[in-house]
């Protein structure tokens, strides 16, 4: 059989009160995960304290120690 170079994606275990900072996207920017249930994700802004909820969509990338957060640049 032959093999090939496959791109593996899993989906992300959020939990409350993490800090997160998604790059790119409509959904670009820092949120507050508030809520979370096995289909979907509420999240807030830490600047406007506006609130979304969202079926999970999120896959992990990189985390990072000792961030700015919220970014203040944008």
């Amino acid at each position: 059989m032959p093999t090939h170079k496959v791109t593996l994606f899993r989906p992300y275990e959020f939990w409350v009160g993490q800090r997160i900072r998604i790059d790119g996207g409509p959904r670009g920017g820092d949120w507050e995960v508030i809520d979370v249930n096995d289909r979907r994700v509420r999240l807030r802004c830490p600047i406007s304290r506006r609130e979304f909820e969202w079926d999970h969509f999120c896959y992990v990338v990189q985390e990072q120690e000792d961030m700015e957060w919220p970014r203040k640049d944008g």
